[in-house]
């Protein structure tokens, strides 16, 4: 369960932003199930996602895929030629079989200089292994494996993690972070379903757990796309990737669906950007809710209705739905969830957070509860005025004047 996410000098965020999860009004909460970003086109929402993306590469591949004279391939803030020298900064507070960790690091263009573990075992803190300036301290508890990640340490490259390392041995000092990073985090990038990366998330989805079909096909049919049936098939594609440039016959799954049992089938590409979206979307969230896991959607309201995406959202906030903890974060510029749908509350106060660009093109993080609003607050109406910030500013007149002819 995700606590908190920093990040400093990473794309539009040049100075440290935090998103925090943890509940404002209800302290009940360890933290929350859902979080919604709202601003701007090019206002930076889409690059705090981007940033846990990179997190996450950098702890599972850094080792393995970083080349060892490639130094490090972050990505700072270039409009400032004194910020973009500056390190860049990742930090996460998880909480792992009910107990909290923080990890994070710091690297310059060519290194790892900072790097950190620590957990809360009965809410007091231990230091599991620091990191800084080429040199590592490990903690007091470790026993018996203390000598092995001596070694471990000997074998870390200078851009690469010592969590990324000693992963690779099974060492049981960073497998819960390392765990959590590779099955309990999925990014979904919804800009243009793809029918066989669709086609592999149901078939992986149907394939584990033959139950889950049932759950799959109730979702399909409940957001009234049209769908009474959807199967993985596996069909032949002529493709031309031999080394001698001869075609060759490939099989791929892909994915038919069925119309008011009709009979009729219809492939992926015969779907509308809404149906594709949804069937694109729907095995992520599912085993997100199955495994308590945290999933991070990079405009959700792409292709999908208001309502529909009203209801993905009302099954991660209830806890019949969601009895595991799972969370759902995403960047979104649909107004409509700030306020009711079908008489429902979709987002609470402290579910909502806003980034702004400057001037300088510096991103800024912020949650609306910065603003004490107060309970059954209109804030639809609020921030497409601008009382909140993260919205564009845009001129009715100047809009005509740029296609008025003179």
């Amino acid at each position: 369960m995700l606590r908190s996410f920093r990040l400093t000098n990473h794309r539009s965020f040049a100075t440290e932003q935090e998103l925090s999860l943890l509940p404002v009004y209800d302290r009940a909460q360890p933290a929350l199930p859902v979080a919604a970003i709202y601003g701007a086109n090019a206002s930076g929402k889409s690059n705090l996602l981007d940033g846990l993306t990179f997190m996450r590469s950098a702890v599972l591949d850094s080792f393995r895929k970083w080349e060892a004279e490639g130094g490090v391939p972050r990505r700072p803030f270039r409009l400032d030629p004194a910020l973009r020298a500056q390190p860049s900064g990742y930090v996460v507070d998880v909480v792992i079989d009910e107990v909290r960790y923080t990890y994070g690091f710091t690297l310059s263009d060519d290194r790892v200089m900072e790097e950190w573990l620590y957990s809360y075992p009965e809410k007091k803190k231990r230091v599991l292994f620091e990191r800084l300036d080429g040199r590592i301290r490990f903690g007091s508890t470790l026993g018996s494996e203390r000598a092995k990640l001596d070694v471990l340490y000997d074998l870390t490259r200078p851009n690469a993690l010592f969590s990324s390392v000693a992963a690779q041995s099974d060492s049981q000092l960073v497998m819960p972070i390392h765990h959590w990073f590779r099955n309990s985090v999925a990014v979904h990038r919804p800009r243009s379903p793809n029918w066989m990366v669709a086609a592999n998330r149901v078939k992986r989805f149907l394939s584990d757990e033959p139950i889950r079909r049932r759950v799959l096909l109730d979702l399909l049919r409940t957001a009234d796309v049209g769908i009474s049936d959807i199967q993985v098939v596996e069909a032949k594609f002529i493709t031309g990737g031999t080394a001698d440039g001869q075609s060759r016959e490939e099989t791929f799954p892909t994915l038919v669906f069925e119309h008011g049992g009709s009979g009729q089938m219809f492939d992926f590409n015969d779907e509308s950007a809404g149906t594709q979206a949804w069937v694109s979307l729907l095995p992520m969230a599912l085993k997100t809710l199955e495994y308590g896991a945290a999933l991070f959607i990079d405009e959700i309201d792409a292709s999908l209705h208001p309502l529909l995406t009203a209801r993905l959202i009302g099954l991660f906030r209830e806890s019949e739905t969601n009895p595991r903890g799972a969370q759902l974060i995403f960047t979104t510029h649909d107004a409509s969830l700030l306020g009711t749908a079908l008489g429902e509350e979709v987002l609470a106060r402290d579910q909502i957070w806003f980034v702004e660009k400057d001037r300088s093109g510096t991103s800024r993080l912020y949650p609306l509860s910065d603003f004490k609003p107060r309970e059954g607050e209109n804030q639809e109406r609020r921030y497409l005025g601008g009382s909140y910030g993260a919205v564009p500013v845009v001129s009715a007149s100047g809009f005509a004047d740029a296609v008025r002819e003179d």
